[in-house]
């Protein structure tokens, strides 16, 4: 089970994009989870559907899409490239664009989860006693929301450590540049004496996407606990 030089740089390239595909989405995942959970406007059907397409979608489509959009002769592509000299397309930052998108829709039904939750009279009384709106939300509301953050941004980086179709059509397969597990994984299967290499890394990937699991359960456990306790005493 030694895993060789090159194995170690794919697992943390791997680690490196689920992280920073985790921090790229989690805010805008809170933010429309806020917005579809609390508010009434006209398209929220299409918002909602929007975003949660890329669940039910082929991930080689969200590729594609993101490969249109980003692309260097894509509309915010070009305008990336020309007006900033950014490239998106076929680098690490791709990758990580990819895997965010792909993982937006689990962390923000997490946090709406936990949005729907929230008992409104603790926010109300919050009111009452004479608190603003900014100060409720982040007294009351952001607590009680934080399982659900918690819970969605861990299932968020299991899925970006999962992500494959979309990646490879939008980020290609390149060593040390986007070249992560999944991708990784495939390449061996390619091969001809890459059985050893595709074990190694079979296990790798289960024992990350465990280890993932079992965290998100047990924070999203073990904050339940601290925050009834909160309210309890």
């Amino acid at each position: 089970m030694g895993l060789t030089a090159d194995e170690w740089e794919i697992v943390g390239l791997s680690l490196e994009v689920a992280l920073l595909a985790n921090l790229l989405c989690l805010p805008v995942a809170v933010g429309l989870a806020l917005l579809l959970a609390r508010t009434r406007f006209p398209g929220k059907v299409v918002l909602d559907v929007l975003v949660h397409a890329p669940l039910v979608l082929p991930p080689v489509v969200v590729g594609y899409l993101l490969l249109v959009l980003f692309g260097t002769r894509g509309p915010i592509g070009h305008w990336l490239l020309v007006e900033f000299g950014i490239r998106l397309v076929f680098t690490t930052k791709a990758a990580v664009l990819a895997a965010a998108v792909m993982s937006l829709p689990l962390v923000i039904r997490g946090v709406r989860l936990s949005i729907d939750a929230i008992d409104p009279g603790l926010e109300i009384a919050g009111r009452t006693l004479g608190a603003s709106r900014w100060s409720v939300f982040w007294t009351i509301t952001l607590p009680l929301m934080l399982p659900g953050i918690l819970s969605g941004s861990i299932l968020g980086f299991a899925r970006s450590l999962g992500e494959f179709g979309a990646t490879i059509t939008f980020a290609s397969n390149i060593a040390g540049e986007t070249r992560t597990l999944p991708l990784a994984l495939y390449t061996a299967t390619q091969s001809a004496t890459g059985d050893a290499t595709a074990a190694r890394l079979v296990v790798i990937s289960l024992l990350l996407a465990c280890l993932a699991l079992g965290a998100s359960g047990w924070l999203e456990q073990r904050l339940r606990g601290l925050i009834g306790t909160g309210s309890n005493a």
